[in-house]
């Protein structure tokens, strides 16, 4: 892995969406990438109403200038003080692998522990996608468990596996 350059982590505005409608090229990919949230094809009105959601940070990352990602915490819960990171993206292919989407990740969690203090974050992720998996052990998340067969696409049930941290790992991690 090359080590990755500083990205731009900024809110998500109208003007990434014909971006982000162009990374998500099949219905597969946007169930990956969002699950049932939307329906394929992507486009900019349900992004608007993803925008509007309550409870939700959803932030592009640039690189140079360059829209290469996305990605939400959502579920945002003051109550229980939890959170859920989600449609976590790298778009733009000769980006991946890079570090990018840990560095967007990382975004979240800061944001989770150190500014709206809360005590648990978690992730769901399909398990055939083992470059997110490995990002996600990297920067700290557990293994839950697995939800099997969790989502059917086409013909093929997808395993989705349950991570978390808590905050006393974020803050050991970053002491």
């Amino acid at each position: 892995m090359k080590s990755a350059d500083t990205l731009t982590i900024r809110p998500f505005t109208a003007e990434d969406d014909a971006t982000l409608i162009s990374w998500i090229t099949s219905p597969e990919m946007l169930v990956q990438w969002a699950g049932t949230t939307f329906s394929f094809p992507l486009t900019s009105l349900q992004l608007e109403d993803y925008r509007k959601e309550p409870d939700s940070i959803i932030w592009s990352a640039e690189k140079e200038g360059r829209l290469i990602g996305h990605l939400a915490l959502r579920k945002i819960d003051h109550t229980h003080n939890s959170a859920r990171i989600g449609k976590v993206i790298v778009g733009v292919p000769e980006e991946r692998g890079r570090g990018y989407a840990g560095q967007m990740v990382s975004h979240a969690l800061s944001t989770a522990f150190d500014d709206l203090q809360l005590h648990r974050v978690s992730l769901g992720v399909f398990d055939f996608n083992t470059p997110a998996i490995h990002a996600y052990r990297k920067l700290g998340f557990h293994y839950e468990g697995t939800y099997r067969d969790f989502r059917k696409v086409g013909d093929t049930y997808w395993n989705l596996i349950e991570m978390s941290m808590l905050e006393d790992e974020w803050r050991e991690r970053n002491a």
